[in-house]
């Protein structure tokens, strides 16, 4: 639980030093990478392509989630993944909610709000979620190494 607090002051912290306004302005390259990151992150998790997510993820991955707590590994993320998304839920991005803003000598903070549905049925909402996620760009290969999923509802955060 410390560690989650730590995260979280820190996290709260780098919006007044390093935000980066990305609605009406050119995206940046940063902005440009991470989204693209998470689109290949979220297409693997849609299509239960295992691999993919595993090659995306570090191996000492910490997952928060405001229902069922912390989960610490790739192995254990995987395993939930296989048994509790594959076939029955899909995730997308709401464009318009996503911020990316860079960390120094680390990568990157991406926050944002992502809807939930069952597969190909998108109006068949599950429910909105907002989540932070760090990337890792470690000698030019980016990772995920900590996500924060919170407020998990079974309405929607945005219309």
């Amino acid at each position: 639980m410390k560690r989650l607090h730590l995260l979280l002051l820190f996290l709260a912290g780098i919006g007044g030093v390093c935000a980066q306004a990305q609605s009406g302005t050119q995206p940046d390259a940063l902005f440009l990478t991470v989204k693209s990151l998470d689109a290949k992150l979220f297409d693997a998790y849609n299509h239960c392509d295992l691999t993919t997510l595993g090659a995306m993820v570090s191996d000492d991955l910490e997952f928060y989630h405001d229902q069922t707590g912390l989960s610490v590994g790739k192995a254990p993320f995987l395993t939930a993944i296989k048994q509790n998304i594959c076939g029955k839920v899909e995730r997308e991005l709401l464009p318009q909610t996503l911020e990316v803003y860079p960390l120094k000598g680390y990568g990157a903070v991406e926050i944002g709000i992502h809807r939930f549905h069952h597969p190909g049925r998108p109006e068949d909402g599950v429910g909105d979620a907002r989540f932070i996620t760090l990337w890792q760009n470690k000698d030019g290969a980016w990772k995920v190494t900590r996500v924060i999923s919170y407020e998990h509802n079974h309405g929607l955060l945005v219309k």
